[in-house]
């Protein structure tokens, strides 16, 4: 590996100094950072290519591996340049820092994952975005301490920096921005580049912590801001609350807030652009209307009715799925709404939004052919709930680690499995679901304390049935793989045997000794040939047998015949005898195989002294075979089905599916296992068990009939929250 650390290559260009004025510190802070970058790189690139090989070893396909190999090349092409490229940037940063806005709210350039991004940018360029953003936030969150205080440091070092307009050259996203501009050289497709980036961020993001840290103790032996104590900006208001904050804690919530809002933000500015086209007039216009919000709108829904009186409490998912009008609902309550002064309530364009934004989730939700039935029925339950929780905490829609989020995505991944045949009486997981649901609609008042627990304890009791399930699901994987293979050992004996069987004209006993004695050992050498390689050996006695009962006029074949056969019959006794071959049988087959063997070799002199070679075996010409009409449309039906394989060897292991069945009943399974070397697909339920086996071939015919559908493994609110702001934005 070369150790080379770039430091020369920085030396060599007079733009990679540092800042005019800067002290000597900042030199050496640039000259130790870009040396230990450099080397955290070269592991993170080793990393990479070592996962790749691993892909490529374990590809289903060939054009896959290709496709592995082909990216193990272009990065190890590339890779030197892209690390000179690195350096030379990082370099760059120490000479002209870019200017940061706040510690607090120092956010990637390209902006975090908003409505216009989601919308603008291609699907690749979107998850590598979404991966380097989540880069970041983590890195900002693990160093958040050491990057505060070296960005106070820097600023009192560099010329023009200050407290309005910090700086930090080492702030995660400058030097990952400056990591993914240097890999854009690299031609490889979007897996493998988040390949890459993950394993930057495992090598290189992950370990600047030390770095950091180095950094500040340079700069405080130079006297720079030795004493450091943070205290924030000052909020706009003084409250109790903010008082009584940590200052460490209220940095951390301030940049917390900021990012969640700004997805948010986005989606309601295009409501607004909404509002606009349809020429409604804006809040506070009407004198007699007056605009409330926070505490007073918290207060007014405590008065909206969890669910129906009506509802049987009981059973939860029994009927269909309801979307309740929610806008219509508030503005019911907002009309017998009195503030002080007289006036009737109305909502601030912000409420407005979020209560129109949890009616599209939940149109999107119950419209979602992904999540099941009976699940699908008790999330609808859930609509004003979640209305209050989002009410009081809008950060549902951009922080993914919302209580009420995660509780959400996880009835909806748990209960992926179900199919409406399923016994919900019986079944732990439904009642547990159902349990939760009841508990939400009961004891929920817009807190995300009770969603968090709920989430503790369902968490723990989805650990304890994935256990069972897991443990059951891998008997039912080693039992189909042992099953799959003595049925593949079986049918390749069978055909060796009847292809070499019908090629040659073999007396009846030693067809009898090979179809009822030696095909046991075929068999087994087949199972075992993996660790033992016996296989070809057991091969080569039935290919020696045939050729030692055919004529052979060449003395050296002759020769060669007196030499095989001693070895071959030694060969037969030890495979029968292993396979525990019945003994008395045994010694009357090598009995019988001797006698042919012998009559064998005579009728080869009897031959050979009348000079009467025998007549060669005579092959006729095939007849020709013309195409027919079923069989060009098979040829047809090959060819359009072949277009589905690719998305067939697209399912992963682990990905659900279902299955609807030519009578109209359906049910949904998971792969659980490809058996390559059978070309088998292995479908297991929700508990483990075995439902469905198929071939890739079958599968296809599947999906190109639709009567297989694939189902998004993706979380289901973000994937709610993906298809409002798509159609949000079509609409603009």
């Amino acid at each position: 590996m070369n150790k080379q650390s770039g430091i020369h290559h920085l030396h060599g260009h007079g733009d990679g100094a540092a800042a005019p004025g800067a002290p000597g510190e900042v030199v050496r802070i640039r000259d130790t950072v870009v040396a230990g970058l450099g080397d955290l790189l070269q592991g993170a690139f080793d990393a990479v290519d070592d996962s790749l090989f691993e892909l490529a070893n374990n590809a289903r396909s060939n054009n896959e591996q290709n496709r592995y190999f082909e990216a193990m090349r272009e990065i190890r092409i590339k890779r030197k340049g892209i690390e000179k490229s690195f350096q030379h940037a990082v370099g760059q940063l120490f000479a002209n820092p870019p200017t940061s806005s706040s510690t607090e709210t120092t956010q990637l350039s390209s902006s975090p994952a908003t409505a216009d991004s989601l919308s603008l940018v291609q699907d690749d360029d979107l998850e590598e975005q979404v991966a380097l953003n989540a880069m970041i936030s983590k890195s900002r969150a693990y160093f958040q301490g050491p990057l505060i205080q070296l960005q106070a440091r820097f600023s009192a070092v560099y010329p023009g920096a200050g407290e309005d307009n910090p700086v930090n050259p080492l702030a995660p996203e400058h030097l990952c921005s400056a990591f993914v501009e240097a890999a854009q050289v690299l031609e490889i497709q979007i897996r493998e580049r988040l390949i890459v980036l993950k394993q930057f961020d495992r090598y290189v993001v992950a370990n600047l912590g030390m770095l950091l840290d180095e950094a500040n103790r340079i700069l405080i032996h130079a006297g720079v801001i030795p004493n450091f104590r943070y205290h924030g900006r000052k909020p706009p208001q003084n409250t109790a609350s903010s008082s009584s904050e940590r200052p460490a804690d209220a940095a951390s919530s301030a940049s917390t807030r900021e990012e969640d809002e700004a997805l948010f933000q986005q989606i309601h500015q295009l409501l607004s652009q909404q509002r606009h086209h349809a020429n409604q007039p804006p809040r506070g216009s009407d004198p007699n209307l007056q605009v409330i919000g926070g505490a007073e709108l918290v207060q007014i829904l405590r008065n909206l009715p969890q669910r129906p009186a009506e509802q049987d409490t009981s059973n939860l998912s029994a009927g269909d799925p309801v979307v309740i009008d929610l806008r219509a609902l508030v503005a019911q309550l907002l009309s017998g709404a009195r503030t002080d002064e007289g006036k009737q309530a109305a909502l601030t364009e912000i409420d407005e939004d979020l209560i129109s934004l949890v009616a599209m989730l939940f149109e999107f939700i119950l419209d979602d052919y992904n999540l099941s039935a009976p699940i699908q029925v008790l999330i609808s339950r859930l609509q004003i709930p979640i209305l209050k929780v989002v009410i009081k905490d809008r950060s549902f829609f951009s922080k993914s680690s919302h209580p009420a989020r995660r509780l959400l995505n996880s009835l909806a991944k748990a209960g992926i499995g179900w199919s409406n045949s399923d016994e919900k009486a019986r079944d732990k997981l439904y009642e547990q679901i159902h349990t939760i649901v009841l508990r939400i609609l009961d004891e929920s008042d817009g807190d995300a304390v009770l969603f968090e627990t709920l989430n503790d304890e369902f968490d723990q009791f989805l650990a304890r049935e994935n256990r069972k399930s897991s443990l059951v699901e891998q008997r039912t994987r080693e039992s189909e793989r042992g099953r799959i293979k003595s049925q593949k050992a079986q049918e390749t004996v069978d055909k060796l045997l009847h292809d070499k069987l019908a090629r040659y004209r073999v007396p009846e006993a030693i067809r009898d000794i090979l179809l009822n004695g030696w095909s046991r050992v075929l068999f087994l050498a087949y199972l075992r040939d993996d660790l033992e390689h016996r296989w070809i050996q057991s091969v080569r006695v039935v290919d020696d047998l045939i050729w030692c009962l055919h004529p052979h006029q060449d003395d050296d074949r002759r020769s060669q015949w007196v030499r095989v056969v001693p070895g071959l019959l030694k060969s037969l006794r030890a495979g029968l005898e292993e396979v525990s071959y019945s003994s008395a049988r045994l010694d009357e087959m090598m009995g019988e195989l001797k006698r042919e063997l012998t009559q064998a070799f005579r009728a080869h002199a009897l031959a050979e002294a009348q000079d009467t070679p025998p007549e060669p075996e005579s092959f006729e010409p095939a007849p020709e075979v013309h195409q027919t009409a079923i069989q060009r449309q098979q040829e047809l039906e090959d060819a359009a089905i072949a277009e589905h394989v690719g998305k067939i060897d697209a399912i992963e292991v682990g990905n659900w599916v279902e299955f609807n069945l030519v009578n109209g009943a359906s049910f949904r399974c998971k792969l659980s296992a490809v058996i390559e070397e059978a070309d088998s697909f292995v479908f297991v339920n929700r508990m483990g068990l075995k439902v469905i086996e198929k071939s890739r071939f079958e599968l296809a015919h599947e999906l190109r009939q639709g009567r297989l559908t694939v189902l998004e493994q993706g979380a289901l609110i973000d994937r709610a929250l993906n298809a409002v702001v798509g159609s949000l934005r079509g609409k603009a």
